[in-house]
């Protein structure tokens, strides 16, 4: 019997319904973590931030929010445990509701999640080699010289400050295409060894162009022969995903992202309207990624993981150590995936 008092029920579309629970010993091992977690967050008079002690804290945070903060802590750790024990091949983020939660009683909880189709590929190799292509990319003299024209264009106009137009600068304002020229865009010693830089990564832009070209011709005629029904909580998530990214970016540029949908006459729901057949297309990818990565038999290398996972926790104290190393898993065996595809033509 599980140790979660599990209930699966199976929805539609390759989805399922988890009931469990968390007994009420594990759950409040979980309330020290949340305490300090808040506490953190909490300015308080007399204390520096986050400096204030426990029994200080807890007078000023109501007990349903440190449960809400354990629940959330409790269920990111023991969801995968769960995964395991009852053998799910789940994919994308769930949906969690929690159903029961108080001081003393086991936390219940209701999670829908998407599990991996039924996906029949086609001879992914084959379609790999034949719409694949080797690339091969030259630099010309001229788009050196033009990049360095850029920069002496941009160091005039920072010499001269805001107020200087661009369209008022003339050839004698420029800087000087010599040595010290160089010296002063950094580790160069000479106008060489700066040409020799910019050539490098005008290749390496380039290359990177081709390859994301070569990867969707051939990646779109493997999943245009992919026989496979889309769960809608994969596309949903998809869709989530990019609607925060682009509410990320507007916000980054100081623009309220209300505002700006107001501004085009959109709204959020339009909007993921707009992008729904994209999802649908990149969680197509995912899937046909995970099922070559079974039949190539290829996993992440434990190692390289674990250095992924530390990088990503050093820079990022508050993310979750669960889904960084769901993500550094994925983004490694994608990588693979495309270094075998890309291997057929070459």
């Amino acid at each position: 019997m599980s140790k979660y008092n599990t209930k699966i029920t199976k929805l539609p579309k390759s989805s399922l319904s988890i009931e469990a629970e968390i007994n009420e010993e594990t759950f409040e091992t979980y309330r020290g973590k949340a305490v300090k977690h808040m506490g953190e967050h909490l300015e308080l008079d007399g204390f520096r931030k986050g400096k204030a002690p426990e029994a200080v804290i807890l007078k000023h945070i109501p007990e349903m929010a440190i449960l809400e903060e354990m629940a959330n802590d409790a269920i990111s750790e023991h969801y995968i445990k769960i995964l395991e024990e009852e053998k799910i091949d789940a994919i994308g983020r769930p949906e969690v509701t929690i159903t029961k939660i108080a001081k003393g009683i086991p936390l219940s909880f209701k999670i829908t999640t998407a599990i991996i189709p039924e996906v029949t590929l086609p001879d992914y190799k084959k379609i790999a080699k034949k719409e694949g292509r080797k690339i091969e990319i030259t630099v010309e003299d001229r788009e050196v010289l033009d990049t360095i024209l850029t920069l002496r264009r941009e160091h005039a106009l920072k010499e001269r400050g805001p107020e200087f137009k661009k369209e008022d600068l003339k050839d004698e304002d420029l800087p000087v295409e010599n040595n010290e020229f160089a010296k002063k865009l950094g580790a160069f010693e000479t106008m060489e060894d700066l040409s020799k830089k910019i050539g490098e990564n005008i290749k390496l832009e380039k290359e990177n162009h081709e390859r994301e070209k070569n990867r969707l011709t051939i990646i779109e005629k493997i999943i245009a022969d992919t026989k496979i029904e889309i769960p809608d909580l994969l596309v949903e998530s998809e869709l989530d995903k990019m609607l925060y990214k682009m509410e990320s970016d507007i916000t980054s540029m100081g623009l309220g992202f209300d505002d700006y949908l107001t501004h085009l006459k959109k709204t959020r729901e339009g909007l993921r309207n707009e992008f729904r057949v994209d999802a649908e297309k990149r969680a197509t990818i995912e899937l046909v990624i995970h099922e070559i990565a079974k039949k190539e038999n290829i996993t992440p290398e434990k190692d390289a993981v674990e250095k992924e996972v530390t990088h990503i926790l050093d820079t990022y104290k508050e993310a979750d150590p669960v889904r960084a190393r769901v993500y550094v898993e994925s983004l490694l065996v994608s990588k693979s995936i495309w270094e075998l595809l890309e291997k057929q033509s070459s």
